[in-house]
């Protein structure tokens, strides 16, 4: 079966020798940071908008895209993940000292931008530099890092939330934390060979593949990705390429994995969890244990999908969870339809069963479709639309879930537990997606 990073215009690469070296493992760690600023400004973000200092003094924040995609096509991956640390640093460091709603804006403007930027930069990187056997589980690095970053930030906003007048100064100022683990620590880490060869740089290439690979038997390896990057030149607007019948395939599962990612239900469950637990009597506290309880989950969940990603394929863990989602979330929806709809209130034994049904959840989801909605839109893409296939994608995963958060409140105040069912419908859609992975894209080679 070939492996499912494509990188000619045939879309076929085969396994080459390598070994699994320090080198490798670094610079994925390192560039995971990426995930890590990720996760702790979206974990961050709720929690310090909840605090009353904060609101009394801001209101809410701006959204910003990015067009990182041409930056890490003519600059390199590693420069562009250096200036995504940049941005957000300096982005932390506005809002921990924002004095208006000027500097508050500015910092969210700085801090969006280098979001956009990592997300573009830090999955190709690290699908370019791992060995094709443990691709996916080094690439779901970048996942993890993002559920660790959440948790983290949860932890902080806790711990901040009684340190008046100051709390959400330190809450937003320890964003600078993550942006400087990734600023310096991708000054230790090496340039990815496809992208030094696209700029030219062929000895330092093959220099740099003989060390990630830990063996200099790379010949074959450096000559398909020296003949994919020849051919990519030729493609003078990758944009328009995507439209071509060739890189439909390619480009209809990167967009739509990532709009079915949002199309989980994971919204409905995450925001609704509070509501649950405040049903079981435990009143202030109910925040707080829904976020402790679902951030640990996930990153449990995406520590394993690390592990299994390679064995058993990216198929197989997507229509697996989807099914696991599915009966999860219909339960739960029966659960609420009864007993919210004649008493509204949950008797404590079915509040329990729901946390356990969310807790499985949530494990199906992070192991599947959350960290496999960033890992297949960056293996899919040959060289020559690599960039712009992915960025597509990052663009779908930022608009549909504003829109996704724009519509939950009023879908659930009018369905209210029909919400769980309307998931569950696109949940049962989403278990025929394995018929638009383009072929051979399970995982890498056998």
């Amino acid at each position: 079966m070939p492996e499912l990073t494509l990188v000619d215009g045939s879309g076929v690469r085969r396994d080459f020798p390598a070994k699994l070296t320090w080198q490798v493992i670094v610079c994925t760690v390192i560039a995971a940071c990426g995930g890590l600023m990720f996760g702790y400004d979206i974990g961050i973000s709720g929690g310090v908008t909840g605090m009353d200092m904060f609101l009394e003094k801001f209101f809410p924040e701006v959204y910003v895209a990015s067009s990182a995609q041409s930056v890490a096509r003519s600059r390199g991956r590693k420069p562009t993940m250096q200036i995504a640390s940049v941005f957000f640093l300096v982005g932390a460091i506005l809002n921990a000292a924002a004095l208006n709603i000027g500097m508050l804006i500015a910092g969210r403007l700085c801090l969006g931008a280098g979001i956009g930027f990592g997300n573009q930069a830090v999955p190709l990187f690290i699908s370019e530099i791992a060995p094709a056997r443990y691709r996916g589980g080094l690439n779901l690095c970048f996942q993890l890092l993002i559920t660790i970053g959440i948790l983290t930030a949860n932890v902080v906003n806790y711990a901040t939330s009684k340190l008046h007048p100051y709390g959400w100064r330190i809450s937003l100022g320890g964003a600078a934390c993550p942006a400087l683990l990734l600023l310096l620590g991708s000054v230790m880490i090496v340039e990815t060979p496809t992208s030094l060869i696209e700029r030219g740089k062929n000895e330092e290439g093959l220099h740099t593949l003989k060390k990630i690979r830990g063996v200099d038997n790379v010949d074959k390896e450096y000559e398909e990705i020296s003949q994919a990057v020849e051919f990519s030149r030729q493609i003078r607007h990758p944009f328009k390429s995507l439209w071509k019948r060739s890189s439909r395939p390619q480009l209809v599962c990167g967009a739509l994995i990532q709009i079915f990612q949002q199309f989980t239900g994971i919204s409905v469950v995450m925001l609704y969890a509070p509501v649950l637990f405040q049903t079981m009597g435990l009143g202030e506290n109910a925040s707080l244990m829904s976020a402790l309880m679902t951030n640990t989950v996930k990153p449990i969940g995406t520590l394993f999908a690390i592990f299994v990603v390679d064995r058993f394929g990216r198929r197989a863990l997507l229509i697996e969870a989807a099914i696991q989602m599915f009966i999860s979330l219909g339960a739960i929806g029966v659960i609420l339809a009864v007993h919210l709809h004649s008493t509204n209130v949950v008797e404590k034994h079915y509040a329990v069963l729901v946390i356990v049904l969310v807790c499985v959840f949530l494990a199906g989801f992070a192991w599947s479709w959350g960290p496999l909605g960033w890992l297949i839109p960056s293996e899919i893409f040959p060289i020559e639309t690599r960039s712009a296939g992915f960025s597509v994608a990052v663009i779908m995963n930022f608009v549909f879930t504003f829109l996704v958060a724009q519509t939950f409140l009023t879908m659930l105040c009018h369905l209210r537990a029909g919400t769980f069912f309307l998931y569950c419908a696109m949940l049962a859609v989403m278990c025929l997606f394995r018929q638009v992975l383009p072929a051979g894209d399970e995982r890498g080679p056998d």
